[in-house]
C-alpha cells in the first residue's frame, strides 16, 4: 500500500523485510511517524504514532476524523491549483495566514507535498515550508490510499511530540519502532533539526526502554557512530 504522502526515507519498499524483525504485541509505538508507512504495512490491534512535526500530526488527525469532507476539499485543490502562481499563493497563505484552519492547513500540506519538488518536507528557521513548486503535469491525488489510512487510523492516537516524551509513554507488551533521521543524512523536517546530540540520546533512551523489556526496532545508516551507539543491539542489514 503507498502512502498519502511522498516522503524522503519512506518504508514502504522494504517493509516485506523490515516486518521479519517487527514482533507481535498490542501496540505498535512509533515516536517517528513519517510517512506511516509502517502503520500502514502491519496489523497490530493499536498503534500510537508521533511526531515532532505538527503539520505532519495535524493531517493525519483531520484525514481520521473526516475523509470525505477532507478527500472533497482535496480533490478540488488538485484540480484547479496546479499552476506555479497557485503553489507560491497556497505556501504563503499556509506559512503565514493566522485565520486558517487546522482543517485546511492539513488540506493544503497534502497540496504542498505532492506539488512541491520531489515531495521533499523542509522548514527554514522561521519555521516556515519552504520547498519550491516542482512544476508537475499531473500530480496524483492519493484518493485510494486517503481512505485506505483513515480506516486503518481508527486503530491509531496522533501525538504531536518528541521521542522522549512518547517513548515515556510506553505501556507493558508494547512494541517500539524508531525511524529517526538517519545519521549523515538530511534532517530539516522539522524547525529544529536532528542533530548528532540527538542520535546518542535516543540510543540512551532505546537502550533503557529495551532493558525494561520493551522490543525496540530502530532503523538508521550503516554509520560508525550508529554502529557504536547500538553496539548492544543484533543488527541486521537491509538494502
Amino acid at each position: 500500500m503507498s502512502t498519502i504522502l511522498k516522503w524522503a526515507g519512506n518504508k514502504t519498499t522494504i517493509m516485506s523485510e523490515l516486518k521479519k524483525h517487527l514482533p507481535a504485541g498490542p501496540r505498535l509505538v512509533e515516536p517517528f511517524a513519517g510517512s506511516c508507512a509502517v502503520m500502514m504495512e502491519t496489523d497490530y490491534p493499536s498503534y500510537l504514532v508521533a511526531d515532532i512535526n505538527p503539520d505532519l500530526i495535524n493531517l493525519y488527525k483531520k484525514v481520521a476524523a473526516d475523509c470525505e469532507s477532507f478527500i472533497s476539499r482535496a480533490r478540488v485543490l488538485f484540480e484547479i491549483a496546479n499552476r506555479e502562481v497557485a503553489y507560491y499563493n497556497i505556501r504563503q497563505e499556509f506559512n503565514y495566514s493566522t485565520e486558517i484552519t487546522d482543517f485546511m492547513k492539513a488540506v493544503y500540506f497534502l497540496y504542498l507535498n505532492r506539488h512541491g519538488y520531489r515531495g521533499l518536507c523542509r522548514y527554514n528557521k522561521s519555521g516556515h515550508f519552504n520547498i519550491p513548486y516542482g512544476n508537475y503535469k499531473n500530480p496524483y491525488f492519493p484518493e485510494k490510499e486517503i481512505r485506505a489510512f483513515a480506516e486503518k487510523a481508527q486503530r491509531a492516537t496522533f501525538i504531536c511530540a518528541s521521542f522522549d516524551e512518547t517513548l515515556a509513554m510506553l505501556k507493558a507488551g508494547d512494541v517500539v519502532y524508531c525511524d529517526p533521521p538517519y545519521d549523515g543524512t538530511f534532517s530539516g523536517y522539522h524547525t529544529d533539526g536532528f542533530t548528532e546530540d540527538d542520535q546518542y540520546h535516543l540510543a540512551s533512551v532505546l537502550e533503557h526502554r529495551s532493558s525494561e523489556g520493551h522490543p525496540v526496532i530502530v532503523s538508521n545508516s550503516d554509520t560508525s557512530l550508529i554502529r557504536s551507539l547500538y553496539r548492544n543491539f543484533t543488527h541486521h542489514y537491509i538494502k
